[in-house]
Parts: C-alpha cells; sequence; structure tokens
C-alpha cells in the first residue's frame, strides 16, 4: 500500500516539474502551404506533423517563408522527431489547432526539453 501512494505522489508531480522546466528557446514561423504537405506529396492532416515539417522545410530542404525564424533545437532530426510527443505534453488551444489545419498562420513556439507552446502570432 505504502508503494503504491508513493507512486501516486511521483505521477501527480510529474506533470509540476514540466511546468518548471526553463525555456530553451522561442521562434516564430508561418506554416505556409509547403508545411502542409510531407516530402511525398502527401498532405498532412495533423497538427504536430505541419509543425515537424515546417521545421524540417527550414532545416533540411532550405524552404523558408518571411516570417521563419531559425532556432538551433529543432536543427537537430532526432529533435524534429520528438515534436508529437512535446506537444502533447506541451500547450495549444483549439483555435491554434484549427488555424493552422485550416490556413496558414503565423505561429510562436516555445521550447522546452519535454514540451513546446504553440500560440497564434
Amino acid at each position: 500500500m505504502k508503494k503504491i501512494i508513493v507512486l501516486i505522489g511521483l505521477l501527480l508531480l510529474s506533470p509540476l516539474s514540466y511546468a518548471e522546466e526553463p525555456l530553451v528557446e522561442s521562434y516564430t514561423a508561418k506554416l505556409s502551404s509547403e508545411d502542409h504537405f510531407n516530402s511525398d506529396g502527401q498532405r498532412l492532416k495533423n497538427v504536430a506533423d505541419i509543425i515537424r515539417q515546417d521545421r524540417a522545410n527550414y532545416h533540411k530542404f532550405n524552404v523558408r517563408d518571411n516570417e521563419d525564424n531559425g532556432d538551433s533545437f529543432f536543427a537537430d532530426k532526432d529533435n524534429r522527431e520528438r515534436i508529437p510527443t512535446m506537444l502533447k505534453k506541451g500547450h495549444i488551444d483549439k483555435e491554434t489547432q484549427k488555424s493552422i489545419l485550416n490556413g496558414t498562420p503565423v505561429v510562436s513556439v516555445n521550447i522546452y526539453r519535454h514540451y513546446i507552446e504553440v500560440y497564434l502570432q
């Protein structure tokens, strides 16, 4: 019973530790039509994949919009692969999600070690 209580306590504290993480980096990007399609030309259907494609376009393919800013964190391919998990642990509101899926908004992204926050610019 004591082990269960300790385990529950640790699980409850986990989200709080993320909230205390220092900001690693921030950037602004326009999620243009090029960011809505993967390298094979298939339309991307979720926000995390669009954000990941934007960073791949910026860092790997040198496809950039005027509103795009660089970042060093997602220059690493392994870090770009973590975007879906980081977004699930982070923050993005419904309005921002809809804007990304249905348009080409400019967003601000705050990068923390384990999560990201995405906001409309």
